[in-house]
Order: structure tokens, then C-alpha cells, then sequence
């Protein structure tokens, strides 16, 4: 069985206002309150839990706030390790606006994390056997150096790991030139990475060939939101378009693709399906009203019916 590892630094309690209708100057009465365990690899583990796969979390979690967060980790019944800290875990309040369809995030920086508390994460890294693949997703809270992620892309190849990494600006590039697997960033993310501020697809596209072509990375895979995604191989470029479905929440699609992309390849599918399956979860994800994850009936719905034949499909050109 291959073992997938995912690493949250930044975890965080998504604390979720249902409200009939956001009106300002009022005090408004919520029906329901629901709290979730969130952060970028722990969505990438409780999705890899709900469509049947296995994962072991990494986090860091302190204060009352922390303990709570493992609590309701638990809950999730997913393997885990959790590396204390001093300070306070991060909570994020959500606000959902029944009325109107729409929700509002208020997301906290998070805790002032301290050189051995990220360092114990590392170490204890670097002592994993037979990992298959290493996922990290989501920003560094302060106190982390900017090159963490590039320390793991370092420990992913000692441990033989694939590196999976998605987060954006410097630390992104500091982890492309030290060396991983895949990316995922989205457009804007693209942009950040060369200082464009308005990008398009055919841009990104260039950007993720250059990665390619500078064998730092072997799988590029930009998040176009609705439009799909576009994988960049070696070999090959390929755009992926997102099913037919009726959006409703965008929270934590990028993630859910993720986990159904990490999941795919543990499979030993081959990166074009593992990408097709990722984009379903992704829809999946955004089908949804409440606070928890995609159906994973969905998901298979999706896969199953949903075809990328026709596509453009080219080999990629050296610059």
C-alpha cells in the first residue's frame, strides 16, 4: 500500500456562521454554528478519508484552541501525528448568507510558530519509511522560514517521497529550485511566481513549461477554477475542462482536488486520470451547501460521466 503523509503548518478551526440573510447594523440570529477542522493538508486528508483512501496528518496545534482542534480531528478517525507549539491555534470564522448564496472568510495569520517547533516537524520527517508521497499544502505561518518547504523538497528525495506541494510566492520558487515532484498552484499563484499581475491561460501555460523545462518539477498542474486545469508534463500539455454542475461553494475545492490527484497516482493511475479524477473532486466539492466536504457519489458520477476526449493535447516545445 502506498503511504501518503500530508502536512498542515497552518491548521485552523473553520468556525461557520449560518445566517438567514448578512444585513449590516443588526444583530443577527444564527440558526446553526458547525465547526470543522481546516487547513490546507488537513482538507487534503479528510478528503483522501472520504473517497476511501488513507493518509497520515502532520500538524502543529497549541493552546486551548489547539487541543480542541485534535478533538475534533479525532472525529475524523484519520491517522495522526500532532507537534505541539506554544502559541495559540489559528481559528477562521465563516459566514454564510442563506439569502444570497454567498459565504464571507475571515482568515487569522495564525501563531508565531518557533525554530524547534518547525524543526521537530522536519526531523520527524525525515525519519518516515517508505513514504510514497509527501503533501504539503497551504502559507507558512510566521515564524517558519521562508525556504521550509524547500528543506522538505530536500528531505523528500533523502526519504525517496514524491514532493507534492501547493502554496504560492517565494516559498514556492525556494521548493522549485530545490527540486519536487508536482505543483499546483492557480492562475494568480502563476502570476505571483514572475511578478505578472494579470495573467491568462496561454501565459501560465508558458510559465509551467519553462518549470518543466528547467527539470525542477515533473508535473505542473494549474487550477483554472470553472475553466478546468492544465497539466504540463515533459512530454505533454493537457487541459482538463471542470464538469457541467451548479456551483455553490468554492471552499476548499483546490484542496479536494488535490486529494483526489495524490490519491489517483498512490493508485498507480497514470497522471492524466489521476488529473481527470482530481477536477471531479474539485466539482464535487463546489456542488455542496454545507460545511462538510463533496458526496462521493458525486465524485464518481462525475468521473465516470464526464469525458476529456477532443481536448488539446500537444507535445511541449523547448524554449
Amino acid at each position: 500500500m502506498s503511504i501518503i503523509i500530508t502536512v498542515t503548518l497552518n491548521p485552523t478551526i473553520d468556525k461557520t456562521f449560518f445566517v438567514p440573510s448578512l444585513l449590516e447594523n443588526q444583530k443577527l440570529q444564527c440558526p446553526e454554528v458547525v465547526e470543522q477542522p481546516g487547513g490546507g493538508g488537513i482538507v487534503v486528508s479528510r478528503a483522501i478519508k472520504k473517497l476511501g483512501g488513507y493518509s497520515k496528518a502532520l500538524f502543529l496545534s497549541g493552546g486551548h484552541l489547539g487541543a480542541f482542534f485534535v478533538e475534533l480531528f479525532k472525529k475524523k478517525k484519520i491517522e495522526y501525528e500532532s507537534f505541539k507549539i506554544q502559541n495559540e491555534t489559528r481559528q477562521s470564522l465563516i459566514i454564510r448568507d442563506d439569502l444570497n448564496s454567498k459565504h464571507y472568510i475571515l482568515d487569522a495569520p495564525g501563531p508565531i510558530i518557533f525554530d524547534t517547533e518547525w524543526q521537530d516537524l522536519l526531523t520527524y520527517i525525515s525519519k518516515q519509511k517508505n513514504v510514497s508521497y509527501l503533501v504539503a499544502s497551504g502559507n507558512l505561518p510566521p515564524g517558519v522560514p521562508i525556504d521550509f518547504y524547500a528543506q522538505m523538497a530536500k528531505i523528500a528525495k533523502q526519504i525517496n517521497a514524491k514532493f507534492i506541494l501547493d502554496t504560492d510566492g517565494e516559498p514556492l520558487q525556494l521548493a522549485i529550485n530545490e527540486g519536487l515532484y508536482l505543483i499546483k498552484p492557480n492562475l494568480k499563484e502563476m502570476g505571483i511566481l514572475t511578478g505578472i499581475v494579470t495573467i491568462d491561460i496561454e501565459t501560465a501555460k508558458a510559465i509551467g513549461i519553462g518549470i518543466i523545462n528547467s527539470k525542477k518539477c515533473e508535473a505542473v498542474v494549474i487550477s483554472l477554477g470553472s475553466e478546468g486545469a492544465l497539466l504540463i508534463t515533459e512530454n505533454f500539455t493537457e487541459y482538463f475542462v471542470t464538469p457541467k454542475i451548479e456551483a455553490k461553494n468554492t471552499s476548499g475545492a483546490g484542496d479536494c482536488m488535490l486529494a483526489g490527484i495524490v490519491l489517483k497516482l498512490s493508485e498507480n493511475a497514470h497522471l492524466k486520470e489521476a488529473v481527470r479524477y482530481g477536477v471531479s473532486c474539485g466539482a464535487a466539492t463546489c456542488m455542496k451547501t454545507g460545511t462538510d466536504l463533496f458526496i462521493k457519489k458525486n465524485v464518481d458520477i462525475l468521473f465516470e460521466n464526464h469525458s476529456n476526449s477532443g481536448l488539446t493535447y500537444f507535445k511541449n516545445q523547448k524554449n
